[in-house]
């Protein structure tokens, strides 16, 4: 994964769209007209209800949407699931297992789509499985080449907030911390919730890395609903005008 030259914030053209890396033989970069965008964060950040929120205003103005996420692909989202709810993959299985179910979403849902003229949404995208494997030690250099597959947005929006808020949103949703988003894997400490405070804090210093290589854009996710989705409408809407 090369490393991106662009100002944060800004956008390709269709005409200027590439890989990351080596990308996928046999595409034709110009034949993909429409739009990928992707909404990074933390699992209690509300980057899933932003998505369903972008989903409904742009198809009132008329955009037809498809919409990509962490384990949805018909290959092995059921495998991987399976497989995490025994706590026992090890750092680099659960890594291939997480690139495998992109690669195929990729191929078969995101490249599709995007030369049929749709907007895609991405609910996370390959940074935040960068994030977790760098947190969890793995080679910086082995992941550029694992992900140089991918497909450079048209932009990317992290929804930041602050740990001690997460695990107060995610208890309220949820009545209990999830294991693998709490970092436990790592034996950062035995009790859960400290667990997860220090965990998140190393993901958000690492994302925090990421966007000075990557040029996303830092969302404060702490505000008010709303205001977060007139910010991100806002923002993608001078994405939709750029040719």
């Amino acid at each position: 994964m090369k490393k991106s030259h662009r100002t944060p914030g800004a956008v390709p053209s269709v005409s200027q769209r590439r890989f990351f890396g080596h990308g996928i033989p046999g595409v034709q970069l110009d034949d993909l007209a429409g739009k990928l965008i992707v909404v990074e964060g933390a699992d209690g950040s509300g980057r899933s209800s932003q998505i369903a929120a972008l989903v409904n205003w742009l198809e009132t103005l008329g955009h037809a949407t498809v919409q990509v996420g962490l384990k949805r692909s018909n290959l092995v989202s059921a495998e991987l699931e399976q497989a995490q709810n025994g706590n026992i993959l090890s750092r680099t299985t659960l890594s291939l297992f997480y690139a495998t179910d992109f690669a195929d979403q990729l191929e078969n849902t995101i490249l599709p789509a995007l030369r049929a003229g749709f907007i895609v949404l991405a609910d996370r995208y390959i940074y935040t499985l960068m994030a977790r494997d760098l947190v969890r030690g793995m080679d910086a250099a082995w992941l550029k080449n694992l992900y140089g597959m991918a497909l450079q947005p048209d932009a990317v929006f992290y929804l930041e907030v602050p740990p001690e808020e997460l695990v107060q949103r995610n208890l309220s949703k949820n009545a209990m911390l999830d294991y693998w988003e709490s970092g436990m894997d790592l034996g950062l400490s035995r009790d859960v919730f400290d667990s997860f405070l220090k965990y998140q804090t190393a993901m958000q210093a690492t994302f925090r890395r990421m966007q000075c290589t990557y040029g996303f854009t830092i969302v404060n996710g702490s505000r008010a609903v709303d205001e977060v989705t007139a910010s991100l409408q806002k923002k993608i809407s001078a994405v939709l005008t750029t040719k």
